[in-house]
């Protein structure tokens, strides 16, 4: 089962954490949002490879937008 990974809220994208096909462990970071000059970490809530990438940095995302698929 694959773990989607999305924004908790508006914010842009300052920094991708992985690289598709990457293990990741639960707790890692995969991408670092920026909002009201805070940068907020977006860690895995489970262990397994990064099957996709939906955002790049300088993005603008939503509350609820798909940032990275674990598989």
């Amino acid at each position: 089962m694959s773990e989607r990974i999305e924004a908790e809220l508006v914010a842009s994208v300052r920094e991708i954490k992985v690289s598709e096909g990457d293990l990741v462990r639960a707790g890692d970071a995969v991408v670092i949002l920026e909002a009201s000059k805070l940068e907020i970490p977006v860690l895995a809530g489970s262990s397994g490879t990064v099957a996709e990438i939906d955002v790049a940095p300088g993005d603008e995302v939503e509350e609820g937008d798909l940032l990275a698929v674990i598989a």
